[in-house]
């Protein structure tokens, strides 16, 4: 019988958890299951194995940036919009490092609720893109971009990659203003 309380959440939550608050330790069931105070056998009642925490991992960071991106659109448009959209990212991205590259894989083909949660994110900027009428492959051409751009930039600072003196803001603003002013003058609409 499974302990009172413990979900498949409960579980997948700690183990995101654990994996912040320790970033260089390997995960480990054993860790997991020593943090929620049961046995490891039991969290074969709500995981697949490692493999299958490291998925729940995955899903609930895919669909916890998606939910903030959305609501950091709400009510914006165009230049605004990506601009909130653009904050929002780098601040979930610093706030939830270690998870942060669980996000930017593309969803497994034969994976379903991969491919939903994946979707979800490809929509708000679909949705902050048609505010420039960018659509069909121009929409994802400028999807592609905004991402590249985003994702190198915070990628490169969460590994602390940038050690030069000049302002880390400036810098991030400087680089999705560029991003503002290509989506503004998009070649081919």
């Amino acid at each position: 019988m499974p302990r009172a309380g413990l979900t498949t959440d409960a579980v997948v939550a700690r183990g995101a958890y654990l994996l912040e608050a320790h970033p260089h330790d390997e995960l480990t069931l054993a860790a997991l299951a020593e943090s929620l105070g049961v046995r490891v056998p039991s969290l074969y009642k709500h995981i697949d194995g490692l493999p299958g925490l490291r998925r729940g991992i995955m899903l609930r960071a895919k669909a916890d940036l998606s939910t903030t991106l959305a609501e950091a659109c709400v009510g914006r448009a165009r230049d605004d919009a990506v601009r909130s959209l653009a904050t929002a990212y780098r601040r979930w991205a610093q706030q939830n490092p270690a998870q942060y590259p669980m996000t930017v894989r593309a969803p497994a083909p034969d994976d379903p609720e991969d491919q939903q949660v994946s979707d979800a994110a490809v929509q708000v900027v679909y949705r902050v893109l048609a505010g420039y009428r960018l659509l069909g492959d121009d929409a994802v051409d400028a999807t592609r971009l905004l991402r590249t751009v985003i994702h190198g930039f915070v990628s490169l600072e969460t590994a602390g990659a940038f050690a030069l003196p000049a302002d880390l803001e400036r810098s991030y603003e400087r680089a999705v203003d560029s991003v503002v002013s290509a989506l503004e003058n998009w070649k081919g609409r």
